[in-house]
């Protein structure tokens, strides 16, 4: 797949001690949902500005939609939607009337089916009922889906989301992850930050993950997950025997917690099948024995040593 987004060598430092981002080489397949994870202070946001040309890199170079940033922003930002550190809204319109401003502001915009516009982004992201209400009085997340809906009101090649569920409840979200899914089937390139690894790997096809301004690994979410060490679970009312039996037969990393052991997964020619006869065979009583595959989350503490922070 062709990148919609690429960037190679691109740097921002700020002054002297303070580098966000460092020598970043991203690239983002078009038509993928691409997760950019990161703990706290790692450059998401700001790789994300110098992308919408909002700052200038120190060095380096990036390509949105194939065109270079910031230079050919009058082209390319009217191809992109982008919802950025939570909506800039106007407190005394309506929902309805933030859409209107919105799309009055773009110059490709037909005025003539403006109204048309409006009326669809409000009702996919379920503000159809509350478009009359002034933007003061809605929600955290209400207000995330009026800033999603007016990133929706033109057909977008790109949809930049910045904490896309932010505010939301679970049913919100779960109709975020929907209408994200569905703008990806139609072909809509979805760039999102996210500091809620479970969503990220339930919603997203690929996946960067930052640290300290620099890109430490990036690709296919299965791949990366794939790269963290499974578990192994044993769930017995025999705690402390399987423990010392699982040692004994070169399971590391074993711990307890309650009836649950787990331990590193075994690799090579160790079976699984053979563990779980061993420690039925010394007297274990096994209620539930297998491997649990490792997670995203799993994954990224492992790249990072360290967890994960809302902000950056």
């Amino acid at each position: 797949m062709a990148a919609v987004i690429r960037t190679r060598g691109l740097t921002k430092r700020y002054d002297a001690d303070r580098l966000a981002v460092d020598g970043l080489d991203l690239d983002v397949p078009a038509g993928s949902v691409f997760g950019f994870l990161g703990p706290n202070g790692s450059g998401k946001t700001t790789t994300i500005r110098m992308l919408m040309g909002l700052i200038e890199p120190t060095s380096g170079t990036a390509h949105v939609l194939g065109l270079p940033m910031p230079g050919a922003a009058r082209t390319v930002l009217p191809q992109v939607g982008a919802l950025i550190e939570g909506p800039a809204l106007y407190g005394h319109l309506t929902g309805h009337d933030n859409l209107v401003r919105y799309d009055s502001a773009d110059p490709t915009a037909d005025p003539r089916t403006r109204r048309a516009r409006v009326a669809t982004a409000l009702d996919r992201v379920g503000l159809g009922a509350a478009a009359g209400k002034r933007a003061r009085a809605y929600s955290l997340g209400m207000k995330q889906r009026l800033g999603l809906a007016a990133a929706l009101l033109r057909p977008r090649r790109l949809l930049v989301l910045d904490e896309p569920t932010n505010g939301l409840d679970p049913q919100g979200m779960r109709e975020i992850r929907a209408l994200v899914r569905e703008l990806a089937a139609d072909g809509t390139t979805v760039f999102l930050s996210s500091h809620l690894l479970d969503e990220i790997e339930q919603l997203c096809t690929h996946v960067a993950v930052m640290a300290r301004g620099r890109l430490i690994t990036q690709g296919p979410v299965d791949a990366l997950a794939a790269g963290g060490r499974s578990r192994l679970a044993v769930t017995t009312p025999d705690p402390a025997d399987a423990v010392r039996l699982l040692k004994e037969l070169g399971v590391t990393d074993v711990v307890a917690d309650g009836d649950r052991v787990t331990g590193e997964a075994p690799r090579g020619d160790v079976e699984l099948a053979d563990l779980n006869a061993a420690l039925v065979r010394d007297g274990v009583r096994v209620r539930s024995f297998g491997v649990e595959r490792a997670s995203l989350e799993d994954a990224f503490v492992a790249l990072t040593g360290e967890g994960f922070d809302v902000a950056g």
